[in-house]
């Protein structure tokens, strides 16, 4: 071959890779589309650059959203009057954190209760406690003759009236709640179980990875006034993922390609540690207004949102 038809042939080599590269490459785009969300762009301003915009925004379901919505129509049905609760620290117990993630259990279990508790509608009065900063702030404005929306008040004084632009207080304002909840996540377990198969010839080969994490939350309903516990609940959840992919690493001519495709699917944790939560939370509220939740979580083991071993002592 002449001078110029090896260079042409290493041109050629160059833009166009050998055909074991070529089809790993449409492999990997093939399964790089496919594994997206879908996706669209969006030009907030007219000279801004486009950005990508993944998914529309929904509700953040859990697997006990049907349970949920049967067990607020039986409580509905069930009570004449709401239940009075509030929240406390409903926090992250394990204390796991790494330097470049921070922590591994989220720290809004509170949150994940307040919401559980309004997801049976209006039998549940919610009171805040969590954080009455801003309200405690507006006592205070209020105690000082600060606080006005407006309006001017006549007071009575003696035998005449004084108009006033602060809003007069007498106290109570703030109603008391029956029960609140507390408690946190307690439990954050790598590697219950783990296993895997990998297998290569000439350093092209499948692999396969499977693993199992374990968390659990404890929480329990106070009376408010008497501070005595009405119930304690301790749940637990196995959170599952696995990997799959193939690759390859060996020289093509005098080069060398290390190229791997694959996927990785892993149940959300912090999704995890809200769906114990709510089921927590409904079984505490099962305990204090007496109104049965078995058809509900019967309904929920059919589902398997709930577990066939799942054991409530008010099922009887």
């Amino acid at each position: 071959m002449s001078k110029s038809g090896m260079t042409a042939d290493r041109h050629r080599r160059r833009m166009f890779p050998s055909r074991p590269v070529m089809k790993l490459s449409v492999a990997a785009l093939a399964l790089a589309s496919a594994g997206c969300a879908q996706q669209s762009f969006m030009r907030v301003a007219p000279e801004s650059a486009r950005v990508v915009m993944g998914p529309a925004v929904s509700s953040n379901r859990t697997a006990l959203q049907d349970t949920f919505a049967c067990y607020r129509d039986r409580l509905a049905a069930g009570r004449r009057a709401p239940l009075s609760i509030g929240v406390g620290e409903v926090r992250d117990f394990t204390g796991r954190a790494s330097i470049n993630e921070g922590n591994a259990i989220t720290q809004g279990g509170s949150l994940m209760v307040i919401s559980a508790l309004g997801k049976l509608g209006r039998a549940i009065r919610l009171h805040e406690r969590f954080d009455p900063r801003v309200g405690e702030l507006e006592l205070i404005y209020t105690d000082r003759r600060q606080l006005g929306d407006g309006r001017i008040y006549s007071l009575p004084e003696g035998n005449s009236e004084r108009r006033v632009p602060w809003i007069p207080y007498m106290g109570g304002s703030i109603m008391r709640s029956e029960y609140f909840i507390v408690g946190g996540v307690t439990e954050l377990n790598y590697t219950v179980q783990s296993g895997g198969v990998e297998a290569s010839v000439n350093g092209v080969g499948p692999r396969a990875r499977s693993f199992t994490v374990n968390i659990a939350a404890d929480l329990r309903i106070v009376d408010t006034r008497s501070l005595v516990v009405a119930h304690t609940v301790s749940l637990q959840k196995q959170v599952v993922g696995h990997e799959v992919d193939v690759g390859i690493f060996r020289f093509f001519g005098s080069r060398l390609f290390d190229i791997n495709i694959g996927t990785r699917n892993q149940e959300p944790i912090q999704l995890a540690v809200r769906t114990v939560l709510e089921l927590g939370t409904l079984e505490l509220v099962e305990a204090v207004t007496q109104v049965a939740a078995r058809e509900c979580l019967d309904e929920g083991v059919r589902d398997g949102a709930v577990s066939s071993a799942y054991d409530s002592r008010f099922w009887a």
